[in-house]
């Protein structure tokens, strides 16, 4: 039987998998995506807690995400699904010098390229939410476009639109190997199936270094969880995000806000990393993560969780992704290592990626590439991660 050749072969179908087939199949190439789980969004795409922020140290981020955050606030004028999109902005609060001087330095960077943003000062930030802890508060700044969105609810909206512009979906069907003629790639074999593509696209997200390897190459991507939870919902008092990056023990930053329907949606990040795919709660988690919120805000010590869980973050180096040609094999593209960030970068990435593959790079693309490219000496640092 004659087999069918595509433009693209994507390799998962998650927060960066599901709209770069929407935004390759709506620029009239024959897209296929590959994905081992039975739908779409089911590998780290449901763990999210759907933030999405500019707010970012590095001048790639921020411009991408300044682009995802014009795609979520337009999508559903343009295109009709309501993907609860809510602009409440995020918060990054300092109770100490260390933060402070972090947040000003960074101020300089992000409003150079586009970021509406602003320090505020202690009355200032308390008059926005007043349920911060006034003791020891200095400031902190405060990014009014940025918010949230529902991560299923996006992933699906991609998918359907995808599928209207024709694109393919294979779901329970594993990428075996990818199919490699001379130094260019030919498609990639599956445990189904052989199909052919001029470029392959590994947007596997934890698990892109075992794909990457089936095409002889290799990528520093290493997954470890984290875990998040909701509360039960409450009267709203709360519209940012609100993120304390000061270090405790066994635990960096955490993060939280009021969702739409009132809960408390929480994460936080474990010091060290919990390496490797396992995606079962622990004790720890509330205990530590409680602690420290109600410490910040006092007023949420009498709500009751309602659940947790675990998602897996595909950790770089430098805490930055991986992104565009790989040097050495013609026809592949990494879309990988984006360091738990994934949601909020995905729909910033399809148009780019789009871009690259049809060589019409636009103004701002390049630097983007030059600081996410596959093949750089990863000696940098993300400072918001």
């Amino acid at each position: 039987m004659a087999q069918t050749i595509y433009d693209v072969i994507i390799v998962g179908a998650g927060s960066v998998g599901a709209p770069a087939a929407f935004y390759f199949s709506e620029a009239g190439l024959k897209t296929l995506v590959i994905d081992r789980f039975a739908s779409v969004g089911q590998g780290s795409n449901k763990a999210a807690i759907g933030g999405v922020r500019a707010t970012h140290s590095d001048p790639a981020k921020i411009r991408l995400c300044l682009k995802s955050i014009e795609i979520f606030s337009t999508w559903r004028q343009r295109y009709g699904d309501d993907i609860k999109w809510a602009a409440g902005g995020y918060c990054f609060v300092a109770y100490r010098e260390a933060e402070e001087r972090t947040f000003k330095e960074l101020l300089v960077t992000q409003k150079q390229y586009g970021l509406s943003i602003e320090w505020l000062d202690r009355d200032a930030l308390l008059e926005l939410i007043p349920a911060l802890n006034p003791q020891g508060l200095v400031g902190g700044t405060f990014s009014p476009d940025d918010g949230s969105a529902s991560p299923m609810l996006t992933v699906l909206a991609f998918y359907r639109g995808a599928l209207k512009e024709r694109a393919v979906f294979l779901f329970d069907e594993e990428v075996t190997d990818v199919l490699v003629g001379g130094n260019r790639v030919l498609g990639v074999k599956t445990d189904k199936d052989i199909y052919y593509a001029d470029t392959v696209v590994n947007a596997a997200g934890p698990w892109a270094r075992e794909v990457a390897k089936m095409a002889g190459l290799d990528v520093p991507v290493v997954p470890d969880s984290h875990e998040a939870g909701v509360t039960e919902p409450v009267a709203p008092f709360l519209r940012p995000m609100v993120v304390d990056v000061r270090p405790a023990q066994g635990s960096a930053n955490y993060y939280f806000y009021q969702h739409a329907t009132g809960q408390i949606v929480f994460c936080i990040t474990p010091e060290l990393p919990m390496v490797g795919v396992d995606r079962r709660e622990t004790s720890v988690f509330l205990p530590q993560v409680a602690r420290r919120m109600v410490d910040l805000m006092p007023r949420l010590s009498n709500l009751k969780v309602r659940r947790t869980w675990r998602g897996l973050y595909p950790m770089t180096p430098d805490g930055f992704p991986i992104v565009g040609r790989a040097p050495e094999l013609e026809g592949y593209i990494h879309a990988v290592g984006m360091c738990g960030q994934g949601y909020m970068l995905g729909p910033g990435l399809g148009p780019l990626l789009v871009r690259l593959v049809q060589g019409s790079l636009e103004e701002g693309d390049q630097e983007i590439l030059d600081g996410l490219r596959p093949d750089r000496e990863f000696k940098g640092d993300e400072r918001l991660r």
